[in-house]
């Protein structure tokens, strides 16, 4: 028997006939491939009989409907009303059609190929090239043709492990495809995180820039069903409505995802011809064998891209920030935020003590050398304990601890960093006069305060800071402590889990403050 299902209110029309279940649903595998959003992937089943059509309902979340009643399995006859979601039609039977000795040959339908693609790109790869080589047993030209591509496809392996970066391996891969298929455009498209694609190259077979533009419902099929497309009159396909694939007037077209590790889709790969030349199942195979390699050539790219990236961001981040939080930022990059944010932060200053009458005293060169060691071990102490340099400002030195990542213990990690940094000054000192070289003082104020922490500067210049009136308190403390001492704040105290000996001083009257600022003197 032979029926039709006719669209009531649309129209999609499907011929059922045969003994072998059909199935409907909104995946372009079914054979009753109905795109609409109501429609589940494998939303229902039909089988014909000589009574009519059994429609066995698949477990849809909308559900499948007979003359407006919800069915899980029922038989319908012509005249009947069945509906998939919200999507209506009618079944027609459909009378024999006569012999005819004269009859002209019916048109040429159009082909189309859709077919399902292993889970990994490389698995992907193994599948096309297997079935290249069944063909190798057979001869004349067909056979000749696989034997190249074969050949190609072992040149490809080779060919795309050696570019040096993204777009240079997207061109090679555009070019190899050249090579074997005969299409007159080749175009890839990569996803981003959200999976929407964005064209990255498209060309024709003179290497000039061609349209970017390639049927999307082409591409979308690939993208989401992860299958590779074959269709051998685009324009007369009714899988395909998309408004591109008429305006273009794509003739035959390939379309194939590009599967990374963890079945992950990275782009598609997609040419097609205007002309009259027509891709057959062994252009597809091939393409198929080479998008697999293709994708993991192109993954292990952007794998070396970011690489790059970080390592680059990671020796800049290094310049400032301890090895061990460069890292953890160059990995987050959300870790520093560009318009920055509030943060609890605690900041240390540390000053020369007078150091402008002894840089008088001083060639510009022994001076010079003088303050690169000195600043040498007190950024080392600064990073051993996890903090972050600032900035120098003169013989200066100001160092936080807890912006753009913050610890609890970031206060003891400060106390402790000062603490070094005085034995360190000691040792420095006792090596420069045994040199008969000049020796240094330094005084360290330390405070903890809310602040802004973030990049600040000009179009031409960004630099990471922290401001705030705590800085402004930590500042005023250095200048304030004498040579040899380290003097701290009443709020900081009360962050230290193990706070040294200390000595309270008078209350420091502070120019803007209303209240005497609480002070305590670090005893070593």
């Amino acid at each position: 028997m032979h029926f039709r299902l006719i669209g009531v209110g649309n129209t999609f029309t499907f011929e059922l006939s045969g003994s072998s279940p059909l199935s409907v649903g909104r995946a372009v595998t079914n054979d009753c491939a109905i795109v609409d959003p109501t429609i589940s992937r494998k939303h229902a089943e039909l089988k014909v009989t000589p009574g009519g059509v059994e429609v066995i309902d698949q477990g849809s979340s909308n559900g499948t409907f007979v003359n407006g009643v919800q069915i899980e399995h029922s038989l319908i006859v012509p005249g009947d009303e069945v509906t998939f979601g919200k999507v209506v039609f009618r079944l027609e039977q459909v009378a024999p059609a006569r012999p005819a000795a004269a009859a002209a040959a019916p048109p040429r339908a159009a082909a189309t190929i859709v077919r399902q693609i292993p889970k990994t790109g490389e698995s992907l790869a193994l599948q096309g090239v297997a079935k290249m080589g069944e063909s190798l047993a057979s001869v004349g030209d067909a056979g000749e043709k696989d034997r190249r591509r074969l050949a190609i496809l072992l040149e490809v392996s080779k060919g795309l492990t050696r570019s040096a970066d993204i777009e240079a391996l997207l061109q090679k891969i555009a070019e190899y495809a050249f090579q074997v298929l005969e299409a007159d455009r080749c175009a890839i498209q990569l996803t981003d995180d959200f999976g929407i694609l964005h064209p990255k190259i498209s060309r024709d077979r003179r290497g000039e820039r061609a349209s970017s533009d390639i049927p999307q419902s082409i591409a979308r099929t690939a993208v989401d069903d992860k299958v590779a497309v074959l269709s051998d009159d685009a324009g007369e396909d009714q899988r395909f409505t998309g408004q591109s694939v008429m305006l273009q007037k794509v003739r035959s077209a390939m379309c194939v995802p590009l599967i990374g590790s963890e079945d992950r889709v990275l782009g598609v790969l997609y040419v097609d011809n205007f002309s009259l030349k027509r891709f057959g199942e062994s252009d597809l195979d091939f393409l198929i064998a080479f998008s697999g390699i293709a994708a993991v050539a192109i993954e292990n790219g952007q794998l070396a891209e970011r690489i790059r990236k970080e390592a680059l961001a990671r020796s800049n981040f290094e310049r400032f920030f301890t090895p061990h939080l460069a890292a953890r930022i160059a990995s987050s990059p959300d870790a520093v935020k560009l318009g920055g944010d509030k943060r609890k932060v605690a900041i240390l200053f540390s000053d020369i003590r007078g150091f402008t009458a002894l840089s008088e005293t001083m060639n510009p060169d022994t001076m010079a050398r003088l303050l690169t060691e000195y600043f040498t071990e007190m950024v080392e102490c600064v990073f051993r304990h996890g903090g972050t340099l600032d900035k120098f400002i003169g013989d200066a030195v100001m160092a936080q601890w807890g912006a753009p990542i913050g610890e609890r213990d970031d206060c003891d990690r400060a106390m402790q960093a000062a603490l070094d940094m005085m034995e360190e000054l000691d040792r420095l000192n006792a090596r420069w006069r045994s040199e008969g070289r000049p020796t240094l003082e330094i005084g360290i104020g330390i405070n903890v305060g809310d602040v802004f922490a973030g990049n600040i500067g000009s179009d031409r210049r960004l630099e990471y800071t922290v401001i705030g009136d705590p800085v402004n308190v930590s500042s005023r403390l250095c200048g304030a402590a004498g040579p040899g001492e380290i003097l701290i704040s009443d709020p900081f105290r009360r962050e230290l889990g193990s706070p040294p000996v200390l000595e309270p001083l008078p209350p420091m009257e502070l120019k803007g403050k209303s209240q005497a600022l609480p002070v305590f003197r670090v005893k070593r």
